[in-house]
């Protein structure tokens, strides 16, 4: 849930502000022609449709600490109903979460004022951006806030801002902190147009939206300035990476490591190696850049990345050690939990693995973690179990109609989601949507998927086998490949891939993972 806000958050009330504010109406992407600022008096603040990121799932997601932490030996890479999504909202314990976590600070009241309610010059370094990164992001906000009632010209406090309000979405599930990102970062720039920490900002907000493309722009445009900007290099690397531009990333990883060489460039110099197959150089790399690791949030962050890699390839125990490290930095590391919890139940504690998903649900219901949750129910299959599955699945439905409105593009979760638990034809519909933006091979599998359930696997069978052609060692992607093989009369590709799909991560799915022997079983 969101963190508990003062009355005088200068980014909360749009409508004291609607008529005050003249650039309320602004096309947000014209940030750099000079702008009146705000009279401090009144402040400027923002209310609206909640919006969100689906996390977990993610693809690259940014690292807690953005700072430099020093060079390595080696360089680092549905259609949603009404009745569902009404459906959603009235069950217990998770939809009341979500619900709150989704319009709680909407609702308070203030303004900006200096001590006698004057204009006060900027102070460009009055804030530092490691603000963003401490332990107690709650804490840094409300600091960063009662600066900007004194200094509200602070351009650079503005763009810290607005960083940290895209830190909170991603890591504590508050989707209401996007809509008040984009206004922080838009005061930055209307104080002082064109300034590197506001642009960066803005390609960080870009790819929480998965607006990959405004986010490259954002990340070439500082770079342009500043070709040294950590975050920029980072950015641009993600960017490339979720638009599907590979072998561009790669380069760009390459790039950043010579330039700014630290954790956030280790760590997706490390997933560009893992997209390629090279499994073996990015837990070099990662297990490098956790030992120069100081601040717990880099701990956490990388060793729990650690875990995700050491899952992917079915090494269950390695991905047990590396998370309890995780937890051990950030004991509510949320990552690290959900982790934690797919990695027992793929070793087989069930009831453990269900009770840390429920932990994880009950503070941040987002799709990951809800369906993961929801497959475990089904694989249980006690009394109710069913009933609770589909609460998960129901759940889902509205985080999607929520982030939408907000703005962010949610079909590859919706797509991801929908197939297997919800209304296959929006899966279908949103596969192809996300899949027309950007060509990775998420997307590819995706759409694979989709069209797989919609009974159209000759389509199917080319992207199966696209989203497989990096060499990038995904467990679900070969079990799907080896499902819409078998369904196109291949059948011996496709109990080959179904049988590399278990040796790969055996516990890759409570539900695949099942069906998979079953079919496996039956051929003998």
């Amino acid at each position: 849930m969101g963190p508990r806000e003062n009355a005088t958050d200068p980014t909360r009330d749009a409508d004291l502000e609607r008529d005050a504010d003249p650039t309320r109406d602004a096309d947000p992407e014209s940030v750099d022609r000079p702008k009146k600022v705000d009279d401090p008096e009144r402040g400027d603040h923002t209310a609206g449709p909640a919006s969100t990121e689906a996390t977990a799932s993610t693809p690259l997601p940014g690292t807690p600490d953005e700072r430099d932490s020093g060079s390595l030996a080696v360089g680092p890479e549905q259609r949603v109903t009404v009745g569902r999504r009404a459906r959603a909202l009235q069950l217990g314990g998770s939809a009341l979460l979500l619900a709150l976590a989704l319009t709680a600070g909407s609702l308070a009241v203030g303004v900006l004022r200096d001590g006698g309610g004057r204009t006060v010059a900027a102070a460009p370094d009055a804030v530092s951006p490691a603000l963003v990164n401490s332990a107690d992001l709650d804490a840094s906000i409300t600091a960063l806030q009662a600066h900007l009632r004194s200094q509200p010209r602070d351009f650079g406090g503005w763009a810290t801002l607005g960083l940290a309000y895209v830190e909170q979405a991603r890591t504590q599930g508050d989707p209401s902190r996007y809509p008040q990102a984009e206004r922080a970062l838009k005061r930055s720039l209307d104080v002082r147009p064109g300034n590197e920490q506001a642009l960066t900002g803005r390609a960080a907000l870009a790819a929480a939206r998965h607006q990959f493309d405004r986010a490259l722009d954002y990340a070439d445009r500082v770079l342009k300035e500043n070709p040294y900007s950590e975050r920029a290099l980072s950015s641009r690397v993600d960017a490339l990476v979720e638009l599907g531009r590979y072998a561009d990333a790669s380069k760009a990883a390459d790039t950043a490591d010579t330039r700014r060489p630290g954790i956030p460039v280790f760590t997706r110099y490390a997933y560009v190696h893992e997209l390629r197959g090279d499994v073996r150089t990015a837990r070099r790399v990662l297990e490098q850049a956790l030992a120069s690791a100081t601040a717990a949030g880099d701990r956490a962050y990388v060793a729990a990345q650690l875990g995700q890699l050491a899952w992917n390839q079915g090494d269950y125990t390695t991905a047990l050690d590396d998370y309890a490290r995780a937890l051990a930095a950030d004991e509510d590391y949320l990552p690290a939990l959900e982790g934690r919890a797919r990695a027992q139940a793929a070793h087989g504690d069930r009831a453990e693995a269900i009770k840390g998903m429920e932990q994880v649900v009950a503070r941040y219901p987002l799709p990951g973690p809800l369906v993961a949750l929801g497959e475990l129910y089904e694989a249980r299959g006690a009394d109710g179990d069913a009933a609770k599955a589909a609460d998960q699945y129901a759940l889902v439905d509205a985080w999607t109609a929520l982030a939408r409105a907000g703005g962010v593009d949610v079909d590859l979760d919706t797509a991801l989601a929908a197939a297997d638990h919800g209304d296959r034809a929006s899966a279908l519909r949103a596969a192809r949507a996300e899949y027309a933006r950007r060509h990775t091979v998420h997307t590819a599998d995706a759409l694979a998927w989709a069209l797989h359930v919609n009974g159209r696997d000759a389509q199917a069978l080319s992207h199966a086998r696209e989203a497989t052609a990096t060499g990038y060692r995904n467990a679900a992607f070969l079990y799907h490949r080896g499902m819409i093989e078998r369904a196109t009369g291949h059948e011996r590709d496709g109990l080959a891939s179904l049988r590399a799909a278990l040796k790969l991560n055996p516990g890759f799915s409570p539900l695949g993972a099942r069906q998979a022997r079953k079919v496996l079983e039956a051929a003998k």
